[in-house]
């Protein structure tokens, strides 16, 4: 299987003044498949937003290439079809509603490419059905939470059938709601066979995942799954990033009880080991 995204030996500065740059990013190669749900995490100032701004053109690296279905990002030829093909749902909703009623905002992006009526109309209905917000059709954007922001603006990226999403710090602003809001969107856009990419600093968004990236100083340190992730604590801790509450919940009562298993990384998981303790089936 080809990769959707692919980035090989890519370095990104920011230009400060004419003497002046700032390295932010640092060889990094890397592929993304169809059908992933990737996470990208690490400290503040790790690359981790640049490195997201980089897998649809937004920004272009200094050196190496970034590919989007054999597109180069650096063609602006292409940069339609790469941003047609990868689509960006951003920190800050409000950035990215435009509209006074929630259809029109949605409708927004379909209207700039000359999307016949017929075939708008369609995607609208949707996209809002998919974030479940179809019953705020009429209503005005800014007399809506922020997750329900969030979910029109993931709406309007997503009307435009893209085949991956990429978020970047799209649940940082929220409150818990609205972040399992957030989730369950990606997740069930994932189970329809879309591209996920989420860049966050919440360790328990990242456990939704199947494949977590780790970026420390614009460099990518490690690479697997969220449970071969979560078992380097000590590493992670190094890079000042934690794991999931709920593992470490689990930690302190596997230091008291041998049997209750420290290998959680989900609440549901953290529950049902927690029952099975209290039913007699761990450590009886």
């Amino acid at each position: 299987m080809d990769p959707i995204i692919r980035l090989e030996n890519v370095s990104f500065s920011y230009k400060i003044n004419e003497k002046t740059k700032v390295s932010v990013l640092k060889n990094i190669s890397l592929s993304i498949f169809p059908g992933e749900y990737v996470a990208i995490i690490g400290h503040n100032g790790s690359g981790k937003s640049t490195l997201s701004k980089l897998l649809n053109g937004i920004l272009t690296p200094d050196h190496g290439e970034v590919w989007v279905h054999g597109h180069n990002t650096k063609d602006t030829n292409k940069k339609r079809a790469i941003r047609q093909a990868v689509g960006m749902v951003f920190q800050h909703p409000d950035n990215q509603i435009v509209a006074t009623i929630v259809e029109e905002d949605v409708a927004f992006g379909l209207e700039n490419i000359g999307v016949p009526r017929e075939e708008m109309k369609k995607r609208v209905d949707e996209a809002l059905n998919v974030v479940k917000m179809s019953p705020f059709r009429h209503r005005p954007p800014h007399h809506l939470s922020g997750g329900q922001k969030q979910r029109v603006a993931i709406a309007g990226v997503l009307a435009m059938q893209p085949e991956c999403i990429v978020f970047d710090e799209a649940t940082s602003m929220l409150d818990s709601f609205g972040r399992k809001e957030v989730i369950q969107v990606m997740r069930q856009m994932n189970n329809m066979g879309m591209t996920i990419i989420t860049v966050t600093h919440h360790m328990s968004e990242a456990a939704e995942a199947g494949r977590i990236i780790v970026v420390e100083d614009g460099e990518i340190v490690m690479d697997g799954t969220p449970r071969e992730i979560f078992k380097h604590k000590q590493e992670l801790e190094a890079l000042k990033l934690e794991v999931p509450s709920v593992s470490q919940m689990a930690e302190v009562i596997h230091r008291q009880f041998a049997d209750f298993s420290r290998d959680i990384i989900h609440e549901h998981e953290f529950i049902g080991e927690v029952e099975e303790f209290l039913s007699g089936g761990v450590g009886s």
